[in-house]
């Protein structure tokens, strides 16, 4: 049986309300710091320097959860994963595997389009060092809890990390999608059967400090998506 269809409106005003965010006085000091010193390269950039929404279709049976925007990539840009490498990575992927009209997203308005999937983040505002506060992150968990609330037709669920990997299952406990015993453990590829027929794909987040070193390489992080779209065909064409 086919899910209710998205409450897209509802959904905007989320977005909207996300935007005026200023539960975290340090989140939001840093983040408009970065915003006014900016960096030499993107001197003549007009910094969006405020909370980044979530992004995507609201049809969407896939979700991406990463931790949170880069400070001159998503809080320069204005719109999650845009502007910088992880970026490049996440949109690469997702239009190998038919999730993006295009590998790339460098600005509002580049005419990316998402189909079927998304993305959002634990966390909304860039944290100095990428360190967030657990008050911070609890701060900020009420937005997913509502994005999920309104993606009704999600079937799987990428956390990008850690962090996305924690939060997602904290967003669980607190809506009440059974998890399983004992309590999932990250690890890159792990692969979690949630309640409400929901399946959570852990990955490796792509940020520089991974795809570098190369503790997560393209064909790592693509056979995640490749796993994510099996899913979905599965179940869109069950045997």
């Amino acid at each position: 049986m086919r899910k209710r269809s998205s409450d897209w409106r509802a959904l905007a005003r989320l977005q909207a309300e996300v935007v005026h965010c200023t539960r975290c006085p340090r989140l939001t000091r840093h983040r408009e710091q970065v915003a006014a010193q900016k960096v030499r390269r993107y001197r003549d950039w007009e910094y969006w320097g405020r909370p980044i929404p979530g992004f995507g279709d609201p049809e969407a049976a896939l979700l991406l959860v990463g931790l949170a925007p880069a400070a001159h990539g998503g809080n320069r840009t204005g719109r999650i994963f845009t502007g910088d490498r992880s970026g490049e990575w996440l949109y690469q992927a997702l239009h190998t595997f038919g999730f993006a009209n295009q590998p790339f997203s460098i600005a509002r308005g580049d005419g990316l389009k998402l189909t079927d999937c998304y993305v959002t983040a634990a966390l909304r505002c860039p944290p100095p060092q990428n360190r967030p506060t657990r008050r911070e992150l609890e701060n900020c968990r009420p937005y997913l809890v509502r994005e999920v609330g309104l993606l009704p037709r999600l079937q799987v669920v990428v956390t990008l990390g850690r962090i996305a990997f924690d939060a997602f299952l904290k967003v669980c406990e607190e809506t009440g999608i059974a998890l399983p015993r004992p309590r999932p453990r990250f690890a890159h590829g792990a692969r979690v059967r949630l309640g409400r027929g929901l399946t959570m794909l852990a990955s490796y987040h792509p940020s520089q400090q991974n795809t570098l070193t190369r503790r997560l390489t393209r064909p790592m992080f693509h056979a995640i998506f490749r796993e994510a779209r099996r899913l979905l065909s599965k179940k869109e064409n069950p045997v």
